[in-house]
């Protein structure tokens, strides 16, 4: 069946990777990119994007018109952020990654559920948690919870170790996480973006909420293939 994407966080490292997935998934119809800035588009016609001012109080109105105007087409829409700071937050005050993080994202989210969008996916971290001593953990545990809490049908949470492939991550690291087993080692970004596109394409039952750490997101990532 076909399906159609309203993401935030498309131009990002990981945004940018789940954005080429969808487009080289057949079954996705569209991707709709909510931007800040004009950015250079491939020339698949079935990948758009939308300009949007995140700060302006209208900010959730727009993306729920958005939101509407995709589901009129008749196909399946689907949520998704792929917004994240990663190695830049260390730059960022807790405030202004709040504000990011939490507000923006949540305003993106409730303007998709408004919206009519019922499935939603979510880039958060490994070892997130609102309880964690660490700064940038504590706060994707905030954005986790913000976003569960607003009432989609179906929520996939990604939540990576060391990420391969990204720009912000140096290779040493990269190569040092793959000695480490388990959520906080290494996974490489194509695998993320697959694993987002065959959750877009699998059957999540009505009130779930999945958390999928470095294995999950490998092991769908694989089914994709």
């Amino acid at each position: 069946m076909a399906f159609r994407v309203l993401i935030m966080g498309g131009t990002g490292q990981v945004g940018t990777a789940v954005v080429r997935a969808l487009a080289a998934e057949p079954s996705c119809a569209e991707v709709v990119m909510v931007n800040r800035k004009a950015i250079s588009l491939t020339a698949d016609p079935r990948v758009r994007q939308v300009i949007l001012d995140t700060a302006a109080p209208q900010f959730p109105a727009e993306v729920t018109r958005l939101a509407q105007n995709m589901i009129a087409q008749g196909d399946p829409v689907y949520g998704a952020s792929c917004v994240g700071v990663g190695k830049g937050s260390l730059k960022w005050s807790e405030e202004e990654l709040k504000a990011l993080e939490i507000g923006v994202v949540g305003h993106f989210a409730r303007g998709c559920h408004v919206g009519g969008i019922t499935r939603f996916a979510l880039l958060s971290a490994a070892g997130s948690t609102t309880k964690s001593r660490i700064r940038y953990a504590r706060i994707m545990g905030l954005k986790e919870e913000t976003v569960q809490g607003i009432g989609f049908k179906s929520l996939s949470i990604f939540r990576p170790g060391i990420i391969a492939g990204n720009a912000h991550t140096p290779t040493y690291a990269a190569w040092l996480g793959r000695l480490i087993p388990g959520p906080f080692g290494t996974i490489d970004q194509d695998d993320i973006a697959r694993a987002f596109v065959a959750e877009f394409i699998s059957s999540s039952g009505p009130g779930e909420v999945v958390h999928l750490d470095n294995g999950a997101m490998r092991q769908r990532s694989r089914a994709l293939k």
